[in-house]
């Protein structure tokens, strides 16, 4: 995390401390694109209304500081869900940095069966929300667009996890996009091009363009997840 990602959570961190002082157990940074509002996630040990009504009270200048609100947990609650959200939490896990207590992860691991009924249900979802608002938005050129590149960072999120659970190297775009070709069968093209957009809005790639092979392409792959969970 770079420093100017880190001073955007300074004000989360400082709230947090006055709003839960010896209850806040840790808070860690985490996310990957520097264009993003910074995310965070703080562990508690305990949590009532009244401090999700100080937080409420703190957002907007957290977002003012281009911080995203931040995901609140008493220390059980996020043990007993990791297998509830294992992508979400794994990519957590995968890119934190500690800003405040010790590393709330050190001995915690996402169980591989659970990611796998995880990643074939998030595809599935993802298909039909393609799917879905391509006929809610009638085709239109700029909602098409906007829903290329709000969907993006899922379609990569999806590959990461699975590339991970498969054991391959899966960093940067040549690896995501060489491990969707080799094992799931999708055009390395369609991968750059749709990864391109989660980690960067460019211009350079037409999204419009692009829906009907995404879409192929996210039909491809749950086809493949659901030959390799089998």
């Amino acid at each position: 995390m770079d420093t100017a990602a880190r001073a955007r959570l300074d004000p989360v961190v400082a709230d947090l401390q006055r709003i839960f002082g010896a209850r806040l157990e840790a808070v860690v940074a985490y996310g990957r694109h520097a264009h993003e509002q910074a995310h965070s996630l703080a562990l508690v040990s305990s949590l009532t209304l009244d401090d999700l009504t100080a937080m409420g009270t703190a957002a907007a200048r957290w977002h003012h500081a281009g911080a995203a609100t931040p995901l609140v947990l008493p220390r059980d609650e996020f043990a007993q869900s990791l297998d509830a959200f294992p992508i979400e939490y794994g990519e957590i896990i995968d890119t934190h940095v500690v800003l405040h207590g010790t590393d709330p992860f050190a001995g915690i691991g996402i169980d591989a069966r659970d990611l796998r009924r995880a990643i074939e249900a998030q595809a599935a979802s993802h298909v039909l929300h393609l799917r879905e608002n391509y006929i809610e938005d009638a085709g239109w050129p700029a909602a098409l667009d906007t829903l290329v590149r709000r969907s993006a960072p899922g379609f990569a999120l999806l590959l990461r996890r699975m590339a991970r659970l498969d054991g391959a190297p899966s960093e940067s775009v040549a690896d995501l996009s060489h491990w969707a070709a080799s094992r799931a069968g999708l055009d390395p093209r369609v991968v750059g091009d749709v990864l391109a957009l989660a980690i960067e809005p460019s211009p350079a790639v037409d999204a419009v363009r692009l829906f009907p092979e995404y879409v192929a392409a996210m039909e491809t792959l749950l086809r493949a997840i659901d030959q390799w969970a089998d």
